[in-house]
């Protein structure tokens, strides 16, 4: 056994190097097995009036007060209902009254009548936009844009090339057709 063994440094007796070396490792493994930790992981002692949290049992407490409360009220009302003969009481004695109820319906007719106003003078107003001159004006661009233009106005139309377009009708699925020129698109 001493044979076979291989010390890490040069020794003289390899039997008595392995023999210290077991000694060595069995005092070193003993010390690991009864070594106490030295830094304290314990921590500190939980004040008893945080582990005990009084005011959240005051709140369920009370919380279970009104809930309890709320049962008696429902059993109450469900027995009243059953010992009915099943009417309704559903009038509303109470008359709510606003007490600026006449301000605000003196503010209505007042704002109503100043709409009533403005809407009598829109309509007395004469439009100020002419149907005529803007035809005039229309025919005048019309005749400019036909004096500068390159190809007299009648070689033009026959030039542009007229397509169909179908669209889809609304009412029994029809289809209709229009006539769209090149400068449509």
């Amino acid at each position: 056994m001493h044979r076979s063994y291989q010390p890490l440094g040069p020794v003289t007796n390899r039997y008595l190097q392995q023999k210290w070396d077991q000694q060595n490792f069995g005092n070193h493994r003993q010390k690991v097995t009864s070594a106490l930790p030295v830094v304290d992981t314990k921590g500190s002692k939980t004040p008893s009036h945080v582990q005990l949290k009084l005011k959240k049992l005051q709140l369920q407490d009370e919380r279970l007060s009104v809930i309890d409360r709320d049962n008696r009220l429902l059993a109450s009302r469900l027995a009243s209902i059953v010992c009915s003969r099943g009417l309704v009481d559903h009038y509303n004695h109470q008359h709510v009254k606003s007490l600026n109820t006449e301000r605000r319906r003196q503010e209505t007719q007042l704002v109503a009548r100043q709409n009533f106003d403005i809407y009598r003078r829109l309509s007395s107003r004469q439009s100020e936009y002419r149907r005529q001159v803007w035809l005039q004006d229309w025919e005048r661009t019309n005749r400019l844009r036909e004096d500068i233009s390159r190809y007299p106005p009648l070689s033009r139309d026959k030039q542009r090339s007229q397509r169909k377009v179908k669209f889809a009708a609304m009412n029994r699925g029809q289809r209709e057709s229009s006539i769209s020129t090149d400068r449509d698109h």
